[in-house]
């Protein structure tokens, strides 16, 4: 027996939260919004920075909108909040990606710090990560020393150039500048993941979906 599936944002054909001009579903979040849950969150743009941060990524947004590249998006909202150095979280395997990008930086005023996922090059096995994993490398990737060193290197906003899954996770946990993403690796399709939500339903179909 197939375990019943609870509806949510996914499942929404209406996005009457952002079209103001239609039905909500019964099962939709924001009609069933617990005040407590919405001032909480409001609340919380009041710490720290993240109110700037909110209003330079809605002004980004506005200002590039199918314009800017994400490149040129990150530079523009770095600017916005007077982020000069940039801290580059980078795979070992994107390094070319990485020096280009960094390349971009410097000539457009900002410095770019890199620290490189291999860092310290630790054994996989000294972290009682199973052997046969080091088939494909035997250091393993160090995201939490690479969010320290940045932390130690006093970054005003770091970048993600295609860690692992988890990997960034982890990153992101430890950094203590604020993070985005310019490169989300996915060795199958050229880190370009969304392919495969875009032939989820004909070359991937069997894959995901068991021919159904």
């Amino acid at each position: 027996m197939e375990k019943e599936t609870i509806p949510t944002c996914v499942d929404c054909g209406t996005q009457n939260c952002k079209y103001k001009d239609r039905t909500y579903p019964d099962f939709c979040p924001t009609e069933n919004l617990k005040e407590e849950d919405r001032k909480w969150a409001l609340e919380r743009y009041d710490e720290g920075r993240n109110r700037e941060i909110m209003i330079a990524s809605a002004e980004v947004e506005y200002e590039g909108y199918c314009q800017w590249t994400r490149v040129q998006e990150i530079m523009e909202f770095a600017r916005k909040i007077g982020a000069h150095r940039i801290g580059i979280a980078n795979c070992i395997g994107l390094i070319r990606e990485a020096r280009i990008f960094a390349r971009i930086l410097r000539a457009n005023g900002f410095e770019a710090y890199s620290v490189i996922c291999k860092v310290a090059g630790q054994p996989k096995t000294s972290m009682g990560i199973p052997a046969q994993c080091e088939s494909i490398g035997a250091a393993m990737c160090n995201p939490i020393l690479q969010a320290r060193l940045l932390n130690e290197a006093h970054t005003d906003l770091n970048v993600v150039i295609g860690l692992c899954v988890g990997h960034d996770s982890l990153f992101y946990k430890y950094s203590d500048a604020y993070v985005t993403t310019l490169v989300t690796k996915d060795r199958v399709t050229g880190n370009n993941p969304t392919a495969t939500l875009y032939t989820a339903d004909s070359y991937y179909r069997k894959k995901f979906f068991g021919g159904k």
